[in-house]
């Protein structure tokens, strides 16, 4: 009991990831005594799971997560959202209110990974073992803020100790250099010291998790040989296989189970801790997707993107990722109404009412697919290797042996650019509110067309996400010449 009050006081939950009702403040303002709370390695395992908890239900939390996937070219939002995706305005009053939330968030988890590295490393009374998986977990959770960070804001300053009050939050926007500098460090000290397995726990970092990190990292900055090769490090590992599909249904035993031969790393939700991300798919009282009486379904796909009438049909991702209809009070078909005809639905609730029980971070078949892009860039033009990893996930989407050649394999001879436009559609079919479009377009320099062939406008100011005006009022390194472009 004394452990768990101790922990309830530092705010940090004895469950991965678990719901978080408000955003805290950057810095949080009810840590007790390091003195009084470092104590055990109980103490060290409930500071670790608090740090985790800043990511709070969803994928770092339904706000970050509503960005990136309404930053897609293949969403649009509703109501308050719609902003969003609205790519030749900045955004509204309401979205820069939650741009703030997103960076608030990113920081929390910095500075309680932080709280982990500062205080863990100088406990004596704690296994070596415990202490260097700590450790490594808070790397990795910073690595990965820093990560989103610096990609949805730029130039962002730079914390690595913890910051127990407001005289510790001086620090002026450092080069994107120097931020991932940083990111590639956490991740490789990560990768050094987490384990290979974490079991049924995959809501932990394991030592593939970081190497995910770092092949993402990679293949942000074009460093193509060394995201290969992390990619590849978990593709060989063994650890890891592709979860059998034959029909649409199928995918569901990736996301609708608590975990599953390809989840390397995901956040799980049980009928206690509930995800948000159906409420944004679906309308309320719409069986088989979602059974509850919430439903905003403010994220509408776009069928003026890539998953429009060029989407094949054979391709069962579609038909898994996209409904017209569900089941009516009476048994019967009921087709959706006219002004939102067809929506999203790899994410469900079951018919207790309860929400779907993993969201991914790092799926198996990501691996795949940066190799296929990474040793393209690298060598110039895509290998046999290359290709073949790249047709596994699509045989695979047709319902097909992924290790044995199909009728929809992509030919060989490809050029390398042709190649990696491919490898792109793929990783746009497979990750659908998985949160990776947006990175992608950034990352390719596609953002702009992208949205105009989605039937948007564009202005290059969307690109990065304003600065909260909290933390230029309350940064004494801070001024308003360090906004980004347009706010």
């Amino acid at each position: 009991m004394k452990i768990m009050k101790k922990a309830i006081i530092f705010l940090l939950f004895t469950v991965i990831f678990a719901s978080c009702k408000k955003v805290l403040e950057e810095v949080p303002q009810s840590f007790i005594s390091k003195a009084n709370f470092y104590q055990t390695q109980s103490d060290a395992e409930a500071a670790i799971r608090g740090a985790y908890s800043t990511f709070s239900t969803d994928y770092y939390g339904i706000t970050y997560y509503l960005f990136v996937v309404l930053h897609s070219d293949y969403a649009n939002g509703r109501g308050s959202q719609a902003p969003i995706t609205i790519f030749d305005h900045l955004l509204d009053q309401t979205n820069i209110d939650r741009a703030a939330a997103n960076w608030s968030s990113l920081y929390q988890a910095i500075n309680r990974s932080n709280s982990v590295l500062d205080n863990v490393s100088k406990m004596t009374n704690i296994s070596d073992d415990a202490k260097k998986r700590f450790l490594a977990e808070a790397h990795f959770l910073r690595g990965m803020a820093y990560f989103n960070l610096v990609r949805g804001y730029g130039p962002v300053p730079i914390k690595t100790k913890e910051s127990a009050d407001l005289s510790a939050v001086e620090g002026p926007r450092e080069p994107e250099s120097k931020v991932y500098d940083l990111i590639i460090a956490d991740a490789l000290a990560a990768e050094a010291d987490l384990p290979e397995s974490v079991g049924d726990q995959t809501g932990r970092a394991s030592k593939y998790a970081a190497k995910m990190l770092l092949a993402n990292v990679y293949l942000t900055l074009e460093k193509w040989s060394d995201a290969a090769a992390k990619a590849n490090d978990v593709i060989a590992s063994g650890h890891y296989s592709l979860v059998p599909v034959h029909k649409q249904e199928d995918f569901y035993n990736i996301f609708a189970t608590i975990t599953n031969s390809e989840d390397i790393m995901s956040v799980h939700h049980s009928n206690t801790r509930q995800s948000a991300i159906p409420t944004y798919e679906h309308r309320p009282n719409t069986p088989p997707y979602n059974y509850g009486s919430g439903g905003n379904f403010a994220w509408l796909p776009n069928l003026n993107s890539f998953i429009g009438s060029s989407w094949d049909n054979n391709d069962l991702r579609k038909s898994f990722n996209l409904y017209t209809k569900y089941i009516g009070p009476n048994g019967d078909s009921v087709s959706l109404p006219a002004a939102s005809p067809i929506l999203f639905k790899k994410f469900i609730t079951t018919p207790q009412g309860f929400s779907s029980y993993s969201v991914p971070i790092y799926r198996y078949t990501e691996a795949f697919l940066i190799y296929a892009e990474a040793s393209c860039m690298a060598d110039g033009a895509p290998s046999d290797l290359a290709l073949e990893r790249l047709n596994k996930i699509k045989r695979r989407a047709y319902g097909y042996d992924p290790d044995v050649a199909s009728p929809v394999d992509y030919p060989s001879g490809l050029s390398k650019d042709a190649f990696r436009d491919i490898v792109l559609k793929e990783r746009g079919y497979e990750f659908i509110l998985e949160g990776r479009r947006w990175w992608d377009l950034k990352r390719t320099g596609r953002a702009k067309e992208a949205m105009l062939a989605a039937g948007r406008g564009f202005i290059d100011a969307r690109l990065l996400w304003p600065i909260p005006s909290e933390e230029i009022n309350n940064n004494p390194a801070l001024t308003q010449a360090d906004q980004n472009p347009g706010y």
